[in-house]
């Protein structure tokens, strides 16, 4: 009787964890160049700002076709950022797990930001695919905003492909 009530009086009490309190920060503008070759050091530009000033991680999921998801790579946002941050995460490519990814081999990228209340932004999604003769990264022409003031590096990307067609050669997911 008494959690009945509760729940009718003050249902707030209940779900906090499901409803976060506060706003969710918001990414105002990402860039990440689409195509490199294996090895190719990714740079994923992103600007993000909260009303409530308490921004405290960002998630990264990397998918590749024929392997599945990865586990999400999460960056610490430091104090200074918190309110509004712009700059970058870098992701060397180079995987210790293999030693090439077949040509046209696809991922996909998908980032947002946590605050400390546990609010998500939106979720912006950076196709990629690996092929040989890509750009170099000083070759493209930033967009607006990162093309100018400090542009700093956020933190790493710390997830090693897999090449899906070693599966079972030998070569485990999970090692």
């Amino acid at each position: 009787m008494v959690l009945a009530l509760v729940v009718l009086i003050a249902p707030s009490l209940v779900w906090s964890e499901a409803n976060p309190a506060g706003n969710p920060p918001v990414i105002t503008n990402s860039f990440a160049v689409e195509k490199g070759y294996y090895g190719y050091v990714l740079k994923i530009y992103i600007e993000a700002e909260d009303p409530d000033g308490d921004m405290s991680k960002i998630a990264i999921q990397v998918d590749q076709l024929g392997y599945g998801y990865y586990p999400a790579d999460w960056t610490i946002i430091k104090g200074p950022n918190r309110k509004h941050l712009k700059g970058y995460l870098q992701w060397n490519t180079f995987s210790s797990r293999t030693s090439y990814l077949k040509e046209w081999t696809n991922i996909r990228l998908r980032l947002s930001v946590f605050d400390k209340a546990g609010n998500e932004s939106n979720e912006v999604v950076f196709p990629f695919e690996f092929v040989s003769g890509g750009k170099g990264q000083h070759q493209y022409k930033l967009p607006a905003p990162f093309n100018s003031g400090d542009v700093r590096r956020l933190g790493y990307i710390h997830t090693d492909l897999f090449e899906p067609t070693q599966m079972g050669n030998g070569h485990d997911r999970n090692r």
